[in-house]
């Protein structure tokens, strides 16, 4: 089968049901990753990923992993270190070294798809307000967080990085706090990893998902939500 090229004057992706069973999801090839080609993406529930000597690869896999907010998993030992947090904890205050740490976090050991280019365009979307940052400070040291993009009440989750104990989970935890306050149900994560299933993740096939994602595109968030703060 051949996949479609993505021209780069055209944002139309093909239809989600053409993606690849093989690689799972692979749905084109191509185009460029400006700010309205990656809106457009996302909001269908479709995200790029690719290595460096790739062209840019568009996926939609299925099964598609979320964390549903009223199933986050706290277990004893993160429950336990959370009543004695010893980390501050802010949003969309240090975005470029998040990315930049999720890029050349220690534990990556098969390399990162968070090339310059996709620094680049991410960078791009935070600073059109579409793209967010949770940071974890010890003192004055960024020692974890993650980022992601969200359209209204769709955040799409794309990396997170630890340099201390439980510092990711922390972010995450405080993420689900601010969405869940706003009656967002649910986290994509795109894909599962083990870290992700101990948190809550699952798996729901790509039609499910697409329903739940198209209702989280209709929540309304405060104008302010997003606003650099610390938490």
């Amino acid at each position: 089968m051949t996949l479609p090229w993505l021209a780069p004057d055209n944002l139309v992706f093909p239809p989600l049901n053409s993606a690849l069973a093989e690689p799972n999801g692979l749905l084109a090839v191509g185009g460029d990753l400006s700010p309205k080609r990656l809106l457009s993406a996302y909001q269908q529930g479709i995200f790029p990923w690719f290595n460096l000597d790739d062209p840019i690869l568009w996926w939609s896999p299925t099964p598609r992993a979320i964390i549903e907010l009223s199933n986050f998993r706290i277990n004893k030992s993160l429950a336990k270190f959370l009543k004695k947090n010893p980390y501050t904890v802010t949003i969309n205050q240090a975005f470029e070294q998040v990315i930049d740490y999720c890029a050349d976090a220690p534990f990556r050991k098969e390399g990162t798809w968070i090339i310059d280019e996709m620094k680049t365009a991410y960078l791009q979307l935070h600073l059109l307000g579409h793209a967010h940052s949770v940071e974890v400070w010890l003192k004055n040291k960024l020692v974890g967080g993650l980022y992601g993009v969200a359209i209204n009440g769709f955040f799409s989750g794309e990396s997170m990085f630890y340099l201390a104990d439980n510092a990711s989970k922390v972010a995450l935890v405080h993420l689900r706090s601010l969405l869940k306050a706003q009656n967002v149900d649910f986290i994509d994560c795109q894909i599962n990893n083990p870290f992700l299933s101990t948190m809550g993740c699952t798996e729901l096939s790509r039609e499910t998902f697409i329903k739940k994602q198209q209702s989280a595109l209709k929540i309304k968030l405060p104008e302010n939500f997003w606003s650099a703060r610390q938490l």
